[in-house]
């Protein structure tokens, strides 16, 4: 099985299209036509469903890419060790974020990076955290910033950043900001939510809290980024309960103490691929998070 195969394999894949994936590649279409054949060949087995508009991957298609992916990520992290050896920081540095991170300034990290390694080409992407775990599990990225999650050892590091409490969000004219007393989910129990897509952290912490508290709640209003929820609550339409330092981001809004959720917090991590898969690069951008160098 050749590297060039694999390559050809994952455009091919990420793009759904034989002809985009070859300009993308810079080969001929027929070329790439010809590398996907003889790696069927060679699997004795399709790999991709062909129509006339687009492909997509069978279940032996689906199960090679998640391997090929981790393949040529290692295979990147090789060529990009031996530079370092060499004294030349290069390559890719790929990381992930949820938006509004606690425990790290990405903004600031990635620009103290710059600063001291300009041969790289620094990528950034946002997404929840559990779609975090699984960029990193499979090489795509190289690490991310995200909720704690319990990720497999042999695939995933997770270092601890920082915890906060949660706080409540509400309008200034809503009865808890009148009360103005610490609150418990249970006197939340009736209240229209605000809050982000089930695979965020601000979002999986609050509902272990809930459930840890024996609480149901029901999310009316699910948005995807930070000021949408705070436009939100500034109009009274519902109350969020968010991580302590967002309270910062709206100085218009009531924030009141969630109290009584057991060992539930807003805890952040970096997630990094195994020692052995370790980008030179990504190596460089946690000693320089742990020296504090941003």
């Amino acid at each position: 099985m050749e590297l060039r195969h694999l390559q050809h394999f994952v455009a091919v894949a990420e793009d759904q299209h034989f002809t985009r994936a070859a300009e993308r590649l810079m080969v001929s279409q027929s070329g790439l036509s010809a590398s996907i054949r003889a790696l069927e060949r060679e699997l004795q087995t399709p790999l991709f469903v062909r129509t006339t508009r687009r492909v997509t991957l069978t279940e032996a298609g689906r199960a090679l890419l998640a391997e090929a992916e981790r393949i040529l990520a290692q295979v990147r992290a090789a060529h990009e060790a031996v530079a370092a050896v060499q004294g030349v920081l290069r390559g890719t540095l790929a990381v992930g974020t949820e938006q509004c991170i606690a425990g790290v300034n990405v903004a600031e990290l990635l620009a103290a990076f710059r600063r001291r390694h300009p041969d790289v080409e620094i990528r950034l992407r946002q997404w929840g955290s559990a779609a975090l775990a699984e960029e990193v599990a499979a090489g795509r990225l190289d690490l991310a910033f995200a909720y704690r999650t319990d990720a497999d050892p042999d695939q995933l590091r997770t270092v601890p950043l920082t915890g906060e409490p949660m706080t409540v969000l509400c309008h200034p004219d809503h009865r808890l900001a009148r009360a103005g007393a610490p609150v418990t989910p249970r006197d939340l129990a009736d209240e229209v939510f605000v809050d982000f897509h089930p695979d965020w952290g601000p979002r999986r912490a609050t509902d272990a809290a809930f459930a840890l508290a024996g609480v149901r709640r029901t999310v009316a209003l699910e948005v995807n980024d930070v000021h949408s929820l705070l436009d939100l609550v500034d109009e009274n339409l519902g109350v969020a309960v968010v991580p302590r330092h967002f309270r910062h981001k709206r100085p218009s809004l009531t924030d009141l103490p969630l109290k009584d959720t057991g060992e539930a917090a807003y805890e952040t991590v970096a997630l990094v691929p195994s020692p052995r898969a370790t980008s030179p690069a990504a190596r460089a951008l946690m000693e320089l998070l742990d020296t504090g160098g941003a």
